[in-house]
């Protein structure tokens, strides 16, 4: 993770944080582990590490399908954000898509860059079918796109049968915003000041930009 801390409004530091949550639902349905956190690895080693880590937790709970989430960067802010998928089998493809989400991605996004992707290419290796949903967004590093992760999860409150009541999180989005922000414009620099010292690593001069 990136070598640092967010101090908060109690002026105390915290360190960058990655938690699974477990959710039963006494056999009406199938479990569910949730991840999410403050950060991803910030090179490929450490990525593929912890990918492999997550997978290694999924077989432990014998899951039987990995989702993940992203977006795809457009140069304005989408007023309606669609939402696309892809995945590692065409079975698991053909059972999330709808009216809702298209799989008609080819073309329109390049690689699928981190954890959100390695995830897909890695399960398969495992006999694990996986998918991932991503949805237009605004291509800015402090734009947060909660539109389309709002998108995605009707998608997935629809496929997964999670009975969420969507309008109430309206309530909670601007105070999620203020704080996510906060933490991504403290971690934006560490991350570009990493980025900047492996070009010069790589290219052997001085490089004292990244857009």
């Amino acid at each position: 993770f990136p070598h640092s801390v967010f101090v908060n409004e109690d002026n105390l530091v915290e360190l960058p944080i990655v938690e699974i949550f477990y959710k039963q639902f006494d056999g009406k349905r199938p479990d569910l582990l949730l991840l999410g956190g403050d950060v991803q690895p910030v090179d490929e080693i450490s990525s593929y590490e912890f990918s492999e880590k997550i997978l290694d937790t999924v077989k432990k709970f014998n899951g039987k399908e990995v989702i993940t989430l992203g977006g795809i960067g457009l140069a304005d802010i989408p007023k309606k954000p669609k939402v696309y998928c892809t995945g590692n089998t065409r079975k698991i493809i053909n059972r999330y898509k709808s009216d809702l989400v298209s799989n008609n991605l080819y073309g329109i996004v390049g690689p699928i860059i981190g954890v959100s992707g390695l995830l897909l290419g890695l399960a398969t290796r495992r006999n694990i079918e996986a998918i991932s949903f991503l949805a237009e967004t605004y291509g800015h590093p402090m734009y947060l796109g909660i539109k389309g992760a709002k998108e995605i999860l009707r998608v997935l409150n629809s496929k997964l049968n999670l009975s969420i009541d969507i309008s109430k999180l309206d309530r909670e989005i601007k105070d999620i915003e203020n704080e996510l922000m906060k933490k991504t414009e403290q971690l934006s620099e560490v991350t570009k000041q990493f980025a900047l010292k492996k070009l010069q690593k790589r290219f052997g001069k001085d490089v004292d930009y990244i857009g």
